[in-house]
């Protein structure tokens, strides 16, 4: 990880954090049908999901290694800074995440004609109504207990003990995120500060991510850290056998392969082809969440399907899957990724954000006086895919009677992948393979 800069100034800092360990080590009963969200949900959704691509498309360039990161976790946690923000810093936010806008005149439009000259004007959502519908869509996403998988959510304000907090934006956070203001004194023992947010980022991932704020991450001008983790662990819906793992050959280019253990099976699974990419969905038991993988059709084809999803998204495609049998085979590999986002979200358009320009007024009276920034948004991820579970949930079949061999769904090449949220459509977790057998250590992000 880069080192992350101090300013002389009063630092705000951003941490998020997500921990997803995919396993098939279980088995639930079918959950009950879950109602679809509501228009203002949905569009948060997708502010989330544009969000994701358009990071996903800044984290890629310059990089051809492994990526993994929840733009959920990290849009979650910018509009919780978002709350604190005003002016020209709060219209950089809304535009950078997407943030959902209305064009009240339209209606007008349809009974009486335009002045010539005048345009339609797309007007943000206030902040009285993003924050509530964001609270809405963390509810819809939160499972019930027969869910056959485990998401947590959980959010956090580390303030400045003593340091004069606003009650609105202390309010918002709490009520819609479940933030409420945790008191530490970064001036006086930053060491222990540290150590606490640490210890609650290892207890909310179940000790998958450690040391998320490395020394040198605070100091005694930090006022507030906003964090935001996420644990995900589920169970393949038809979970890959053990004995049909095999070492296989993984083509990282044309002419240069790696060996990796290859899962395989055989079964009906909802896919769609493009012109250029196979996507394949693995739902996980319950059927809530599924893993979606886009696998190029040439082995050198990962940018071209990077520039589609980053131009149009895939859910016009998405929409069109259809369950087919398939012999898939998917590469079992581990991937741990951290790095800074500064410099992602600043080409995003958040400049003000990360300077002394900043505007979280909202966040406290003094906060302009002090220069109140974001000095550094820490994102740390852990995926785990592989394919132990209960053999009897794995009890398919082949289809007796089949003469022919089934099209087969080969990821033995660089793909990209989301975890994704069915009911409300939300990408939980983004990522790509280039090298399955490179995530067995941590490795810094490279971002322009």
């Amino acid at each position: 990880m880069a080192a992350i800069t101090t300013f002389r100034r009063s630092a705000l800092l951003l941490a998020t954090v997500v921990c997803v360990t995919l396993l098939t080590s279980g088995w639930a009963e079918d959950s009950e049908p879950v109602q679809p969200p509501d228009q203002d949900v949905q569009q948060i959704a997708r502010a989330n999901n544009t969000f994701a691509w358009a990071l996903y498309a800044k984290l890629a360039e310059g990089n051809d290694e492994n990526i993994f990161f929840s733009p959920s976790s990290i849009h979650t946690a910018l509009t919780m800074t978002y709350a604190g923000a005003q002016g020209q810093t709060a219209e950089q936010m809304q535009t950078a995440l997407f943030l959902p806008t209305d064009q009240p005149l339209q209606h007008i439009e349809q009974e009486q004609p335009r002045a010539r000259g005048t345009k339609l004007v797309d007007v943000p959502w206030s902040q009285d109504r993003v924050h509530p519908a964001y609270r809405k869509l963390l509810a819809a996403m939160r499972p019930d207990d027969k869910a056959g998988y485990e998401l947590r959510i959980a959010n956090a304000l580390w303030g400045q003990k003593g340091y004069p907090w606003g009650t609105d934006f202390l309010t918002t956070t709490q009520d819609n995120y479940g933030a409420g203001l945790r008191q530490v004194d970064f001036k006086a023992d930053t060491k222990a500060a540290r150590k606490m947010i640490n210890d609650w980022v290892a207890d909310q991932t179940k000790d998958k991510i450690k040391d998320l704020l490395p020394p040198g991450a605070l100091d005694p001008l930090t006022r507030l850290v906003l964090t935001n983790a996420i644990y995900f662990k589920g169970s393949w819906a038809k979970p890959f056998k053990k004995a049909r793992t095999r070492d296989e050959p993984f083509k990282l280019s044309a002419d240069k392969t790696v060996t990796v253990a290859m899962m395989h099976q055989t079964d009906h699974f909802p896919q769609a082809q493009t012109d250029f990419a196979q996507i394949l969905s693995l739902p996980y038991a319950g059927d809530e969440v599924s893993m979606i993988v886009f696998l190029p059709k040439a082995v050198d084809g990962l940018a071209d399907v990077e520039a589609w999803l980053a131009k149009t998204g895939p859910d016009e495609v998405l929409a069109t899957m259809r369950k087919m049998k398939l012999d898939v085979a998917l590469p079992k590999f581990t991937m741990t990724w951290m790095g800074e986002l500064n410099k992602p979200l600043v080409t995003m358009g958040m400049t003000d954000a990360f300077n002394s320009r900043a505007d979280f007024s909202g966040m406290s009276e003094r906060a302009k006086d002090d220069g109140l920034h974001i000095t550094a948004a820490v994102h740390k991820a852990f995926v785990e895919v592989n394919e132990e579970g209960t053999e009897a949930a794995a009890a398919t079949g082949i289809g007796m009677g089949a003469t022919s061999i089934p099209p087969s769904f080969r990821a033995d090449h660089p793909f990209v992948f989301i975890i994704r949220h069915n009911t409300t459509g939300v990408i939980l977790f983004t990522g790509r393979v280039v090298n399955p057998q490179a995530g067995r250590d941590e490795q810094p992000a490279k971002s322009k």
